[in-house]
């Protein structure tokens, strides 16, 4: 395994899943509002441990999919199973990541609803 291997699938799964581009703009909004901000060092490393954990967990949604793929046809109900599965752990890390970065982006924002 090299760094090439890595890239070359970083660059497919950018290239081919819409969920793995939409996360890394998102990533990219995230990180830029971090440094306006001037979230302190604890805050910046949990932002970018989370944006980290949630696109790994795409990837390898996007690779369990792609082998399920080559086990069973698209239409078996195992594979569909899996798929949600798999769907959903990345779901639950992105609503839990979104979660987290309100609670610490919040205070940063000086917004009083009174």
């Amino acid at each position: 395994m090299s760094f090439g291997d890595a890239w070359q699938g970083i660059k497919y799964v950018f290239k081919h899943e819409q969920n793995f581009r939409f996360q890394a703009v998102a990533a990219v909004v995230v990180l830029v509002a971090a440094a306006v901000l001037k979230l302190d060092r604890a805050e910046f490393v949990l932002i970018f441990f989370l944006i980290i954990a949630v696109m790994v967990l795409e990837l390898i949604n996007s690779a369990v999919e792609k082998f399920a793929d080559l086990l069973k046809p698209r239409l078996s109900h195992q594979i569909e199973v899996v798929k949600d599965i798999m769907a959903a752990m990345v779901f639950l890390a992105a609503f839990g990541s979104l979660v987290i970065g309100l609670i610490i982006f919040w205070p940063h924002l000086n917004i009083d609803l009174n």
